[in-house]
Parts: C-alpha cells; sequence; structure tokens
C-alpha cells in the first residue's frame, strides 16, 4: 500500500479511518482503538482518523477498503484489527505478543 517513488523514497503512507456510532458513545472505543493502531504502526501510517457516524455503526477503514466492520464482524479485539492491517500495509511483520 505504500507506495515509492522513483528516487526509493517512500511515498504517501496510508490513512485508517475509524467510523464510530456517536449516538451509541462509541467514541471512547474508537480513540481507544486508533491508539493502539498509532502505537503499533507509528512508522507506517500517515493518519488515523475518527469519523462520527450513527446507526450503530462502528467501521474500520484503510484507504477506503473495509478492514473491518461491527455489523458483519461484531466489535472486533485491537489483535485483530492490528493483523488485519498488517497484512495490508507490512506483510510478514510480527507483531509480537498479538500473534500468540
Amino acid at each position: 500500500m505504500r507506495a515509492v517513488d522513483a528516487d526509493g523514497s517512500a511515498g504517501p503512507r496510508p490513512r485508517v479511518e475509524i467510523e464510530y456510532c456517536t449516538r451509541c458513545r462509541w467514541l471512547p472505543r474508537a480513540a481507544w482503538l486508533a491508539q493502539e493502531l498509532l502505537t503499533t504502526f507509528e512508522a507506517d501510517l500517515g493518519a488515523v482518523a475518527l469519523v462520527p457516524g450513527t446507526g450503530g455503526v462502528f467501521t474500520v477503514r484503510l484507504g477506503g477498503e473495509v478492514i473491518w466492520d461491527r455489523g458483519e464482524q461484531g466489535f472486533p479485539e485491537p489483535s485483530a484489527v492490528k493483523r488485519a492491517l498488517r497484512d495490508r500495509i507490512a506483510p510478514g511483520r510480527p507483531l509480537g505478543h498479538v500473534e500468540h
């Protein structure tokens, strides 16, 4: 997902969006997940954005691609989102204790 320019330098880093339901008061959960992702992928991500929504939404997107949807998969454990994100932006990279 990370582009490399002709001179060998890395291009723009990917953006993650976490859309959460404001009516359900899921901002703390979304903020916690954002913190987990930024801590794990601080050198790999360009941004993690919190996107207010309604209707019970809790969706994690990477560059527009849905990588987790609460409506289909339930609430994510941070380790599951980290694995899904890692598989797209840093395949093969170990995640430490999350892998066990």
